[in-house]
């Protein structure tokens, strides 16, 4: 059986792309989500994916970097694909499939796949190293103001942050916004805090 993964980082962006293309290359069943690369247990449906294949099923994304946020998660996931007994098929980089030879199909596959890894993984660190000077550069002129937070009034999660506001303002208790809202009570302390610095939860505490 041919299974689809698509992901993307955030809930502003669009899977569709990877979904058409996915839809193309023939895949019966697609697995997709909105969410953070950073690992396999914060990614609910990469690990139903995981728990539905099964020997010879064939796993597809459009980007081998859909499977991780760098070298090694890319590397851990295709480890428990391949436990699984189970192949990968990459539609960007090139196939192998008309190679009758397995164990030479597998090796120039798994050449491909390091080659990758290696390179998207030297581009990550070269754009997280300008961005970096960019921010020192920022610093030294006063201009930089720090990263815009997800959960606020105008953050990627808003609406989230909006909800445990209004829960807060009803009195609901941490423990139970949390369980209505699958935000983690640290993360609810912070936007209560915050809420409180801005005024969403009353007057503004002065500076």
């Amino acid at each position: 059986m041919k299974i689809g993964y698509a992901r993307v980082s955030s809930e502003n962006q669009n899977l569709a792309r990877q979904i058409e293309a996915l839809k193309k290359s023939g895949v019966e069943k697609i697995f997709q989500e909105k969410v953070s690369g950073k690992s396999v247990q914060n990614r609910p449906e990469l690990q139903k994916m995981l728990e539905f294949i099964r020997e010879k099923d064939i796993v597809t994304v459009l980007d081998l970097d859909r499977l991780g946020r760098n070298a090694q998660d890319i590397t851990d996931t295709i480890n428990l694909i391949q436990q699984r007994e189970a192949t990968l098929d990459v539609l960007s980089l090139p196939s192998f499939t008309d190679i009758q030879d397995v164990n030479l199909r597998g090796l120039l596959t798994n050449l491909v796949f390091e080659i990758y890894k290696y390179t998207a993984e030297e581009e990550r660190n070269k754009i997280h190293a300008r961005q970096n000077q960019g921010i020192q550069l920022a610093k030294e002129r006063g201009e930089y103001k720090g990263r815009r937070r997800q959960y606020s009034p105008h953050g990627s999660k808003r609406y989230l942050y909006k909800r445990v506001v209004q829960m807060l303002r009803d009195g609901t208790n941490i423990a139970q916004i949390a369980r209505s809202t699958g935000v983690q009570r640290r993360q609810i302390y912070r936007i209560k805090e915050y809420a409180l610095k801005v005024g969403d939860l009353g007057t503004p505490k002065r500076k």
